[in-house]
């Protein structure tokens, strides 16, 4: 593998198609140009530079040889791990998610925490005819911020007599972000462990509520066999067909945020402004960058576990403002990352974030 990736480096042109699209490269001693150029003469490279990498994929879909830039830092990272040169806190995630299979060490018995305390009884995934399994993503299992999406999703899917199930505590980390720190020992674990309990429970189709969970489950689990979509993908039809319609208005200039996984990554980008649109009132605005340009939060590729050296203005602070000055009243995203890291900068400036099931349990 490692030759592999030499021999891709050795293609590079220098051509600074991934530095352009970079969402570090400018502002942070991040250059995604000069690693690939150092990697290619196998240079030295200071051990902190890997980590400004946010895994938004940019690099990697513009690249005109086919180099996988983030790859190549992906494998970096790996080196670092494996020489255990790593920061504090990464090392903290990883041991923890080792231990609990999850990156905030919280109890694997408490995952199911969002569930009980509904209304509405959720059964296991093995008692469901139609073996539809709502998987969810760490944060949304254990932070009460995002702890909503997953009561709002499943509420939304109960009202539109979708049958689906969960797993509890029996569901582990999907290990997207696992990979992406350079741990694929782990991540390697985490996906026989994931897989296994899919084979057991005869798991037919995967709702995933993030889209790092879709997007590692979908692409970097092998073929599962199973059907694996994004929660957006799955309720766009019943919005946009009348399946599920919006009673209440929402009166509110809204714009929406691509997470990076959900859109440049996957493609998914009419389904959740296709739900937006299908609500009464709800002006839907555009950032200039937008879609498979959209800038990056800088909460992925583990850097919701680290916080980097240098000082400057973050992503999360200028896409807030490019929201006030298009005259948002609120930010909607459908990505957990991008609620968390999003909703600092807002608060300060005024503007709210929500994530999209938010909205729409407010109108249904």
């Amino acid at each position: 593998m490692i030759a592999q990736t030499q021999t891709r480096v050795l293609t590079c042109i220098q051509c600074g198609k991934c530095t352009g699209s970079c969402p570090e490269s400018g502002r942070t001693p991040f250059n995604v140009r000069m690693l690939m150029r150092k990697k290619q003469f196998q240079n030295a490279i200071e051990e902190s530079i890997p980590w400004y990498c946010t895994s938004c994929g940019s690099c990697t879909i513009r690249c005109p040889r086919d180099v996988k830039p983030s790859e190549v830092i992906i494998e970096m990272r790996a080196a670092l791990v494996e020489n255990g040169s790593i920061p504090v806190t990464i090392q903290k995630a990883l041991e923890n998610t080792f231990v609990q299979k999850n990156p905030w060490g919280r109890s694997r018995a408490k995952r199911g925490a969002w569930f009980e305390k509904m209304d509405i009884e959720i059964p296991h995934v093995s008692e469901t005819e139609t073996k539809r399994l709502l998987f969810a993503c760490c944060i949304q299992a254990y932070d009460p911020r995002c702890m909503v999406i997953p009561v709002n999703v499943a509420t939304i899917l109960k009202k539109a007599g979708i049958e689906f199930g969960v797993l509890g505590e029996e569901e582990a980390c999907c290990g997207n972000e696992i990979r992406r720190i350079g741990e694929s020992g782990l991540f390697e674990e985490l996906q026989e462990e994931n897989r296994a309990t899919f084979e057991e429970y005869g798991v037919k189709e995967i709702i995933a509520l993030s889209p790092h969970c879709m997007n590692a489950l979908k692409k970097e689990y092998g073929d599962l066999g199973i059907k694996i979509s994004h929660y957006t993908e799955v309720l766009a039809p019943m919005f946009t067909y009348g399946t599920v319609v919006p009673k209440g208005s929402y009166n509110k200039k809204v714009i929406y945020h691509d997470p990076c996984f959900l859109g440049k990554q996957n493609g998914i980008f009419d389904e959740p402004r296709d739900i937006l649109k299908s609500v009464n009132g709800l002006e839907l605005l555009e950032f200039s960058r937008s879609r498979d340009n959209s800038l990056c939060c800088e909460g992925g590729g583990g850097r919701m576990f680290f916080e980097v050296e240098a000082t400057y203005q973050r992503n999360a602070e200028v896409r807030v403002q490019d929201a006030v000055n298009r005259g948002a009243e609120e930010i909607v995203t459908s990505c957990p990352f991008c609620v968390m890291t999003l909703e600092d900068p807002a608060t300060e400036k005024g503007i709210k974030v929500k994530e999209l099931s938010e909205i729409l349990m407010e109108v249904l």
